[in-house]
């Protein structure tokens, strides 16, 4: 096939990351926790001031990271991840 002018050639993609995911997401659920207790002790104030939604969002956060940590480590055991 007879190249186009001003086509430019495709590169190859580079090497994924490797990244170590469940290091990631326990960091995660750490900040999101600490984030919860941080703000914990201004529940009345947040609730005053309409930001409320912010301690349940870190709660939600938190929750979520501890339901993704036993994910993470089957997806490791099954060597999908490193």
């Amino acid at each position: 096939m007879p190249e186009r002018p001003g086509r430019k050639e495709l590169k190859t993609p580079p090497e994924p990351v490797q990244v170590d995911s469940q290091r990631v997401v326990l960091i995660g659920t750490a900040i999101w926790f600490v984030a919860f207790v941080v703000l914990l002790p201004f529940y009345d104030w947040l609730g005053q001031h309409g930001h409320r939604i912010w301690l349940w969002t870190c709660l939600a956060g938190w929750i979520l990271g501890l339901l993704g940590l036993p994910l993470v480590r089957r997806h490791r055991s099954q060597g999908r991840t490193r």
